[in-house]
């Protein structure tokens, strides 16, 4: 009876681990911003280069490497594994953001803050196995919360709820769980910071609404 009850947690565990892994919690934040803030036209100008540049493509290259047997899992929880994929995700939103400021002349604030906070967990990575799912979570938490208290409360729930799912799952331990978290809650405070700071400013949010961008 105890071994049933064990399975289900597990089974609940990876469901909602795998679920708002850390690409598809960006996407449905990106998508709903868009959905809320632009129209159709607006939001696939302002969507699918971050579609093709950057989730797509990690994707591919997880899948791929998982084929190959360079890395054990799609969750990449080997520290040494991670290594590779934290660069390769770094070149694609350098990538992302040099063609969105030649197009557009100005750095894309989320996607930047995306990479500082990606740029933390690498260097953590060589000390500690911080959780990226639940270092990505908060952070989209706090992307939420810029504009929308409730939904922003709401998915900090979620990621409390994913790290911890991160432990049952024996993906990491509680310390690399606080971690994840410590590291995208500076992340996090420091990208709702400037954000108010430039929406005080002269950025009028009506033409910009809360995804602030850097001119």
């Amino acid at each position: 009876m105890e071994e049933k009850q064990t399975s289900l947690l597990q089974i609940v565990s990876r469901i909602i681990s795998d679920f708002f892994n850390p690409l598809v919690s960006l996407f449905i934040y990106f998508v709903y911003f868009s959905i809320q803030n632009y129209t159709f036209k607006e939001a696939s100008t302002h969507f699918l280069p971050i579609l093709f540049i950057t989730i797509l493509p990690v994707i591919g290259w997880m899948i791929w490497n998982v084929k190959t047997g360079r890395y054990s899992n799609m969750d990449v929880s080997n520290r040494v594994q991670r290594k590779s994929l934290y660069i390769f995700i770094a070149v694609c939103i350098i990538s992302y953001l040099v063609f969105n400021y030649i197009k557009n002349e100005f750095i894309d604030f989320v996607m930047l803050f995306i990479l500082i906070l990606l740029f933390a967990l690498q260097f953590s990575n060589l000390y500690i196995k911080s959780s990226m799912h639940t270092a990505f979570n908060v952070f989209v938490a706090a992307l939420f919360f810029a504009f929308d208290v409730t939904i922003g409360f709401v998915w900090l729930g979620i990621a409390i709820i994913v790290g911890i799912t991160r432990v049952i799952l024996k993906r990491h331990t509680v310390k690399e769980v606080f971690m994840g978290a410590g590291i995208a809650f500076l992340v996090s405070f420091l990208y709702l910071y400037c954000n108010n700071k430039y929406q005080r400013n002269d950025i009028p949010t009506e033409v910009i609404p809360v995804e602030t961008t850097i001119k």
